[in-house]
């Protein structure tokens, strides 16, 4: 009988892999892309995009997983176009029109309708989604044919520009918005705002937190060598907590954030529950909370 071919052993790595997805790919496909090429011991992504979105896709790696929330919490912003004069079941390119229209909305219509859109607003999630009702996610439901009943519910968008429109049957813009924001839903809004309907034709995320398009690799171009491209692409864990305070201290205080003690390091200028990052040298050891004089570690890395 022939034997099972011996895989490489897994790798204790631990970082950032900031993947510019390729469309047509699910974000759980490009992990078991990535976890194939690196063999990591532990890897997750930090905010799904979907199939025929491209861009951004944070995954983490080994105790990066641990900082995965930071990323959910992440301001993102995407460059998509929207296609005006029907409305689709699942609000982008991937089904059927359910709402037609033969309104095409001007560029001074557009830019009159967006202020309406900005700041802390209310959006339905498209029935294509992966919120979970009732322990089942939302698009498991439409695809069985039931209509998911989906709960409005407030969203901060920050910024929506109109960035041109190259025909009368789309619109390009560019939306950095807070998290649980749908650019579908957004497109479906705006459409019916306009009396005109509309979808997203494209759509791409290009910056979550402090990760930018500039940083992303694409793992599909890199040939024999993708391994050496994957490893050289990793950034370390600390890296999407640039915004909050930093400490570094001693080998004693290491010691006890190490078992989970609380350290006595007085912070006067910080706010009482501030959260901080620890170091030692240049390793992130924890992530901690301001209590008083000390700091209590909420999470401890093992780097």
């Amino acid at each position: 009988h022939c034997m099972k071919p011996q895989l490489p052993p897994k790798q204790p790595l631990h970082g950032w892999i900031i993947l510019d997805k390729p469309l047509n790919m699910t974000s759980t496909q490009a992990v078991g892309m990535v976890k194939r090429i690196l063999r990591p011991l532990k890897i997750g992504h930090a905010g799904t995009l979907d199939p025929l979105a491209s861009g951004i896709l944070p995954l983490a790696l080994g105790e990066a997983t641990k900082l995965m929330p930071y990323l959910f919490d992440a301001e993102k912003t995407y460059r998509f176009t929207v296609e005006w004069g029907a409305e689709t079941e699942t609000d982008d390119k991937e089904s059927a029109a359910v709402n037609q229209s033969a309104v095409r909305p001007s560029e001074a219509e557009i830019l009159v309708a967006l202020p309406g859109f900005v700041g802390r607003v209310w959006q339905t999630p498209p029935i294509y989604s992966a919120i979970k009702l009732d322990g089942q996610r939302a698009y498991d439901l439409a695809r069985g044919g039931e209509i998911p009943e989906m709960t409005p519910r407030e969203v901060d968008i920050h910024s929506l520009t109109l960035l041109e429109c190259p025909d009368n049957d789309h619109a390009s813009f560019e939306m950095t918005c807070g998290k649980g924001t749908y650019v579908r839903s957004l497109a479906r809004e705006l459409g019916r705002k306009l009396g005109c309907f509309g979808h997203v034709s494209m759509l791409r995320r290009t910056a979550v937190g402090n990760f930018s398009l500039d940083q992303a690799i694409s793992l599909e171009n890199q040939g024999a060598d993708v391994h050496t491209a994957a490893l050289n692409a990793i950034r370390p864990p600390a890296t999407v907590l640039d915004d909050i305070p930093a400490v570094e201290v001693g080998q004693d205080q290491a010691r006890k954030l190490r078992h989970g003690q609380p350290i006595l390091l007085p912070q006067p200028t910080l706010p009482e529950n501030a959260e901080i990052a620890i170091f030692s040298g240049s390793t992130l050891l924890a992530i901690g909370e301001k209590r008083g004089p000390s700091i209590a570690p909420l999470r401890v890395f093992n780097l």
